[in-house]
């Protein structure tokens, strides 16, 4: 399908295309597949042909999700050696699981999310205005 097919559709409001990206689904259809791989995009959309091609979240999905597992996993080792004062060995043995479990697992809708939000508000990189026109 073309992208002029689906300009009669009613665009989706903020909270489907939330859902839609925390499911990583295709930003405008809602039904096909975004990613190829673990973190690696399709080409397009298999359901409704939307090009992938303007997408680039950049770094903002691992800034957020660091900031988040940064202060869920310094938090809990805090009070993890305040309260018991456990060994150094079993500080790595209890923080190096949360922290890949923290970052890996929500980085995958982080990502998506923030492409689908990216879709609804219709975001581009900034461009100058010939005034002379």
């Amino acid at each position: 399908m073309n992208e002029a097919a689906n300009t009669s559709e009613p665009q989706a409001t903020v909270l489907q295309s939330a859902l839609r990206g925390l499911a990583c689904k295709c930003p405008r259809c809602g039904q096909g597949k975004l990613y190829a791989g673990f973190l690696t995009l399709a080409p397009c959309c298999e359901r409704c042909g939307l090009d992938y091609a303007f997408i680039d979240s950049g770094d903002g999905p691992a800034i957020f999700i660091i900031m988040l597992a940064g202060a869920i996993v310094v938090g809990c080792a805090l009070v993890v050696e305040v309260k018991y004062q456990p060994p150094y060995w079993l500080h790595a043995v209890l923080w190096l699981p949360l922290i890949l479990a923290t970052t890996l697992l929500p980085l995958r809708a982080m990502k998506s999310l923030l492409i689908a939000l990216q879709f609804h508000h219709k975001a581009a990189p900034g461009r100058l205005v010939d005034r002379a026109k």
